[in-house]
């Protein structure tokens, strides 16, 4: 059962049965699937200076320039104007030219479903949820860290489609026991077989960006015309900071763009590492590789959907380890928020945690962090949802107990009334002074349905915690994710299409795959 199934119930589940369900019995009707943002945006710096900052990205490019290492990414800047330097693979841009292809793209877009429902709306305004992506590690109570494997992305696969509050899929885990050359088929496979949600395609070289692209199609039932006219899927391209865009990432830009699928341009800019170590000179550099990333788009194909991205923060300075959920992290999250409004373009920003376990250290860390996404604006909050040691482990547990905030958040999003019947004057008439509100005629057609129940918080005395055996939070969220696992019923794809996905891969990986392109 997923989080949006909420069936009334006849009696109130008791906080410690969560763990029975995915959607731990919450019979409060949110949506969690269409989110608005209503929080009000975080400044952090005046326009005077957003603007100074703008304007300094702008002069990077065009004085300093970015190296380019993809010759056909650097024919096209010359295309349009840029000055090229084929010895260096230098690009020097004109900003106008850059602020001319940046204004081509779109201000939203819709990412199209397997299950129409679960469209995703991309613009500013509205608030998407990712679990965490690319983990080479995968942990969970009961078999501890580990390199991750099929079984894992498979397992994760079916954790992010139980919660509606997770809104697409993110790279989850890497299935070392999966060969790399024919990984990507087994990634394909997981996200579209056992989940009907927008799907992640790595842009790791045109063999396996066709691959991929004709595997959506074939699951999806999509003629070339009807993949094209629409983003089924997307990418997250990564800029080489400090001011460089490599082959693969530049080849991503352009395939998607040409292919009418999303792309997010993502430079990865930690303070005093890659990018300077204020807030403001960081985030100077990262939308400087911004705007060159999403100006490609716009040059390969004009309209192309994208969006801004970053995700920035700070380093240990006594060990160099990045570090996450800082306020440095937060601070450059909200002023990535203030450059994108300023761009008008729905943008992509990310929490984390680089603790090294689900511990107290690993949740504040992705609450900070996801809440500097939060009231920055973003439209999507990557690595939301089990991302540990800054990117290296994907954890079961944290997974639920991060979705646990996730949903929390989505009922903070939920519109609060305040008719006659909320503010209940006869509700407060009825009750006599010193009196109580529990047998209330307001309370008793309420009860079932007015507050937020848990899923994993346990909000039992500690008398009656310690009787049931005194299972904290992890332990909790062990059943909840062994639940799902076990038991989640996977959407239906029409036999002959499951078929057609067979023979595709057992024909390209007769023909050797699609190692990836460096």
């Amino acid at each position: 059962m997923t989080v949006m199934e909420k069936p009334t119930r006849k009696g109130r589940r008791r906080a410690n049965h969560g763990a029975t369900s995915a959607g731990g019995g919450h019979a409060k009707q949110v949506n969690y699937r269409q989110i608005k943002n209503p929080f009000p945006h975080h400044r952090v710096v005046s326009d005077d200076q957003l603007h100074h900052i703008h304007a300094t990205a702008l002069r990077v490019l065009s004085d300093l320039g970015i190296r380019v290492l993809l010759p056909e990414a650097r024919q096209l800047f010359r295309s349009a104007g840029a000055k090229v330097d084929e010895d260096t693979l230098m690009v020097h841009f004109d900003p106008t030219m850059v602020e001319e292809n940046v204004d081509r793209a779109p201000r939203s877009f819709t990412v199209h479903a397997g299950d129409p429902t679960r469209n995703l709306d991309v613009q500013l305004g509205t608030l998407l949820f990712q679990p965490g992506g690319a983990a080479p590690h995968a942990t969970d109570l009961t078999r501890g860290r580990r390199p991750a494997t099929l079984s894992d992305f498979r397992d994760l696969c079916k954790l992010t489609q139980a919660f509606d509050v997770l809104h697409m899929f993110s790279a989850l885990v890497e299935p070392q026991d999966v060969p790399t050359h024919v990984r990507h088929y087994e990634q394909m496979r997981g996200q579209l077989t056992l989940s009907d949600k927008v799907p992640h395609v790595y842009g790791r070289g045109s063999p396996q960006v066709r691959d991929s692209f004709e595997l959506i199609k074939i699951i999806r039932g999509l003629s070339d015309d009807d993949f094209r006219a629409c983003p089924w899927t997307y990418t997250v391209v990564n800029t080489n900071s400090p001011r460089q865009l490599d082959i693969p990432m530049a080849q991503a830009l352009i395939d998607f763009a040409r292919a009418g699928q999303a792309s997010i341009v993502t430079p990865f800019t930690l303070m005093g590492a890659m990018a300077p170590i204020t807030v403001a000179g960081a985030m100077t550099l990262s939308h400087a590789e911004a705007l060159a990333g999403i100006a490609l788009t716009q040059i390969a194909h004009p309209g192309a959907p994208v969006m801004y991205g970053t995700f920035t923060s700070n380093v240990d300075m006594k060990s160099g380890a990045p570090a996450f959920g800082t306020p440095e992290h937060f601070k450059a999250s909200a002023l990535a928020g203030q450059l994108a409004r300023h761009l008008g373009l729905p943008w992509r920003c990310a929490s984390g945690s680089a603790a090294n376990l689900g511990d107290a250290q690993a949740a504040s860390e992705t609450q900070m962090g996801m809440w500097g996404c939060v009231l920055g604006g973003a439209t999507l909050v990557k690595h939301a949802a089990g991302w540990l040691e800054g990117g290296l482990t994907v954890s079961y547990e944290k997974l639920v107990t991060d979705v646990e905030v996730l949903q929390m958040v989505a009922d903070l999003c939920h519109h609060t009334a305040a008719d006659e019947d909320e503010i209940g004057f006869d509700a407060i008439a009825e009750v006599e002074p010193g009196g109580h509100f529990f047998a209330a005629g307001q309370t008793m057609q309420r009860y079932q349905t007015e507050f937020y129940e848990p899923m994993v918080h346990d909000w039992a005395n500690f008398g009656t915690w310690t009787e049931r055996g005194s299972h904290d939070a992890t332990a909790r969220a062990t059943e909840v994710w062994q639940k799902i696992v076990a038991e989640q019923t996977p959407p239906t794809v029409p036999h002959d299409r499951l078929e057609a996905f067979d023979a595709f891969v057992a024909r390209r990986t007769e023909e050797g795959g699609a190692p990836p392109e460096s």
